[in-house]
């Protein structure tokens, strides 16, 4: 019988979408195929400490909202330098994990989706999933993403960068009279729709800047567009290679944290998106092309908006 390829499963973190992260990792042990894949569950407090987790306890609510979080407990790991397959050392004994063939971070937000955690890997020459160090951070900071994405040809909505340490401070008046109304207030390296808010007039605008600060020192005001949400995931590295386009159909005002993750009819997903097999393709082709802008590796999805049926916007 041939030898079952070691796993590891990095999730948790010290981000504001350790919740989200926890969800994704249950996802994947339940799609993995343990006839050929042995897991190796590997849980990151928000403290920022390693566990051995127990899949179990995967999901177990451990906070106040009922949602899920790593918990406190478990043995901890640390990462030391030497041979491959002793690196990973338990805490308690000095009991070495064994060799993990690779790993599989499956982190969110800042401290794992942002090429840290890529890096820490890298100087411990351990292979692991996904996008390296320069890839996961462009890819995570929506400004640096968005200005690589316009040089490249590839369509954008119009957005303003606010750095929180600028002497350069905007108005609402000023973005009002530059992208319009409703505007869209977000954190520029955080995901899952947290930190995000839809607003129209001053109060709620000086408080979404506010919130949005909370996550991190620089944020965005983005156009409202009106439009179909479309995406599509890419797999590969030298050639990649794209999916069937799929549509997101919320029933919230829009894709917000609760509409993802909190109600479970919040949204649907169709797949395959009843597009034009033209617009289809094009939207295709332009998710491979984003993929290999951003310098990614391994398999990413690509957002999208469709406006009055023909214009594709990243």
């Amino acid at each position: 019988m041939a030898r079952k390829i070691r796993v590891g499963i990095l999730f948790g973190g010290r981000s504001a979408e350790h919740e989200v992260s926890l969800q994704s990792a249950k996802n994947i042990i339940d799609a993995i195929d343990s006839k050929k894949y042995e897991v190796v569950l590997i849980g990151i407090d928000k403290k920022g400490r390693w566990h051995l987790s127990e899949g179990s306890r995967l999901l177990l609510p451990t906070v106040e909202s009922g949602l899920p979080e790593v918990p406190d407990k478990g043995e901890n790991l640390a990462l030391v330098f030497g041979k491959q397959e002793d690196q990973l050392v338990a805490f308690s004994g000095e009991q070495k994990l064994g060799r993990l063939d690779v790993i599989f971070p499956v982190l969110h937000g800042p401290f794992g989706e942002d090429g840290t955690v890529q890096g820490l890997l890298k100087l411990a020459n351990i292979a692991f999933v996904g996008a390296g160090v320069l890839g996961s951070a462009v890819g995570m900071d929506k400004d640096v993403m968005k200005r690589l994405l316009r040089d490249a040809g590839i369509p954008i909505g119009r957005f303003i960068t606010v750095n929180r340490y600028s002497s350069k401070e905007i108005s609402f008046e000023d973005a009002r009279g530059e992208l319009g109304l409703p505007l869209f207030v977000k954190p520029a390296n955080l995901g899952s729709s947290v930190g995000i808010h839809k607003v129209t007039e001053r109060a709620a605008f000086e408080r979404a800047v506010r919130d949005a600060f909370n996550y991190d020192n620089k944020i965005l005001i983005e156009e409202f567009i009106m439009g179909r949400e479309i995406e599509c995931s890419v797999l590969g590295n030298e050639n990649p290679i794209a999916s069937v386009p799929g549509e997101i159909l919320p029933r919230h005002e829009f894709y917000s944290y609760e509409a993802k993750y909190l109600d479970e009819n919040g949204a649907a997903l169709e797949i395959p998106a009843k597009l034009p097999p033209a617009t289809s393709e094009r939207i295709r082709q332009l998710a491979i092309k984003t993929f290999s802008t951003l310098c990614c590796e391994g398999m990413a999805r690509v957002d999208f908006f469709l406006r009055n049926g023909e214009e594709i916007i990243v």
